[in-house]
């Protein structure tokens, strides 16, 4: 990783916790490793992405229900599942610097270090030849980048075969041959690779001896699964639907890192849609380009978007592909998009003895659902929207300021009101503008320092729009509206303060660019 882009990641995680939207958890007790606690902006931030997704999923859909299961579920779900037997990452320890790796995401981040030099080339091609740049000609014609795509093409096919028949030997090989170093030491003494089991294990019941062994759930989907017949029975759903949840999951991750994009306590935003057997491929295409419309109706850039097509299927998916979007560290997995198949259904089926199939009554048959699955973790959506937003503009005057530019409809906040000054009648003007605007939208009253400095500290914290009362506002009822993005500054009716605002903010403006 490049170091400007470390500057950046580390900008924020600081950014995050002065602005109070994340915080290490239990900091006071030196913290949890990978564990973190939501902070009064992150937790409304978060409840916001999660609302985009439920509104976007579920209430625009007829088709689609929500559900929220329990996070403990009977053990055998997990045995059925796969999760027992093949729930485990590839991990390698380094002999010198004693840490521990993900053997997987050390050849991904050797490849996306090539990615990065191709990025290097197309920069450099684009500076000597302008505006007669072609950018795709260039990627699919220059030896050199042609090269280099083929090595990451290779490496990444070695790989996915590697682990599929669970070579290990052939994963190391892999690492030695690519001269992968150990990011800390550059030491290259690495042990055999070994898998390691993920899940978090607990215990049920009153006293030792009689206690059940549970799981925390590594996942959200199989609790929609095993509701997948209550849910079609009760809701009298016919095929095809969809059923969503939001919610924890939990995962021993070893190499935990990258502040919130990889964590043991995580939140994921799944849908399952059911369907009938044959109509897996033009199901598994729509809901790819349904997923991309979502993204990209947050307006936070095309570019920062891609599909990667997986070279290794789990053994029961018949196609699979991420959403990937370019973190501050590089693209990375945001959402994955799986054909299913009928695995799911048949195995739990097969493990609790009960029917798990679908009565068409046009077709006059049972059968057992193809599954097409969306999942997305909220974290690391969280993260996406708040990196994409940071950034440092130079301004007229030769100052810079920080501006969080969070898409309007998912701002913690979105509006702040204040008096120029604290006296003169003014503060009890803005604290009623409050009152009458916060039954519709979540607004800050500030009265302390100067205004250009609370007009920084609401760019930094990503509000789109502050309100100033002042003398005026006594004489004409017109207050001051200012833009976040582009700090233009308009006289406005206090009536009218609830119109602007929704215009900006409202769930319907945003989604209707689906």
């Amino acid at each position: 990783m490049a170091t400007n882009q470390d500057d950046q990641f580390k900008k924020v995680i600081s950014h995050a916790k002065e602005y109070g939207y994340v915080f290490q958890s239990s900091e006071i007790y030196d913290g949890l490793s990978a564990v973190y606690d939501y902070a009064q902006n992150g937790a409304e931030l978060k409840k916001n992405i999660r609302d985009y997704w439920w509104r976007a999923m579920v209430q625009m859909h007829d088709n689609i229900v929500g559900i929220d299961a329990a996070i403990f579920m009977h053990p055998t779900t997990w045995k059925a599942s796969g999760h027992v037997d093949a729930f485990n990452d590839p991990l390698i320890d380094n002999k010198d610097s004693k840490k521990r790796y993900r053997a997987d995401v050390l050849i991904e981040d050797y490849c996306a270090k090539i990615e990065a030099k191709i990025e290097k080339e197309v920069k450099k091609a684009e500076k000597r030849f302008g505006d007669a740049f072609n950018k795709d000609e260039f990627i699919s014609t220059n030896p050199r980048v042609v090269g280099y795509y083929e090595k990451i093409e290779n490496i990444l096919t070695r790989m996915g075969k590697s682990l599929e028949k669970e070579d290990l030997t052939d994963v190391k090989a892999l690492i030695e041959e690519l001269e992968i170093a150990d990011p800390l030491t550059g030491s290259r003494n690495w042990t055999d690779v070994k898998q390691f089991n993920l899940m978090f294990g607990t215990k049920l019941g009153a006293s030792a001896e009689t206690a059940m062994d549970l799981y925390l759930r590594p996942e959200t989907a199989q609790g929609i699964f095993v509701n997948f017949l209550n849910v079609q029975k009760t809701g009298r759903m016919k095929i095809p639907f969809g059923i969503a949840q939001t919610g924890k999951a939990f995962r021993n991750e070893i190499v935990a890192r990258q502040f919130i994009f990889r964590m043991r306590e995580f939140e994921q935003m799944e849908m399952q849609f059911f369907i009938k057997p044959g109509t897996q491929k033009e199901w598994f295409n729509h809901w790819k380009e349904t997923r991309m419309k979502w993204h990209l109706s947050l307006g936070m850039g095309e570019d920062n978007y891609r599909f990667h097509d997986h070279e290794k299927l789990a053994h029961y998916a018949d196609a699979a592909t991420d959403i990937e979007f370019k973190f501050p560290f590089g693209f990375k997995e945001l959402e994955g998009i799986h054909s299913r198949t009928d695995f799911d259904l048949k195995q739990h089926e097969e493990f609790s003895g009960k029917k798990l199939q679908y009565f068409d009554h046009e077709e006059n048959a049972s059968y057992t659902p193809y599954v097409l699955e969306t999942s997305i973790g909220l974290d690391r959506m969280f993260l996406a929207v708040f990196s994409n937003a940071l950034m440092e503009e130079e301004l007229e005057n030769n100052t810079t300021r920080t501006v969080l530019k969070l898409p309007a409809v998912l701002a913690p906040v979105k509006a702040a009101i204040f008096p120029l000054v604290k006296k003169d009648g003014l503060p009890e003007v803005a604290k009623q503008i409050v009152e009458d605007l916060k039954w519709d939208f979540n607004v800050f009253y500030d009265e302390k320092d100067a205004v250009g400095k609370r007009y920084r500290r609401q760019d930094a914290n990503g509000t789109p729009f502050c309100i100033t009362v002042d003398h005026d506002t006594l004489e004409d009822k017109t207050v001051t509206i200012r833009h976040r993005d582009t700090m233009e500054q308009k006289r406005v009716k206090i009536e009218d303060l609830k119109r602007i605002i929704k215009a900006e903010v409202d769930v319907k403006h945003w989604l209707q660019k689906m």
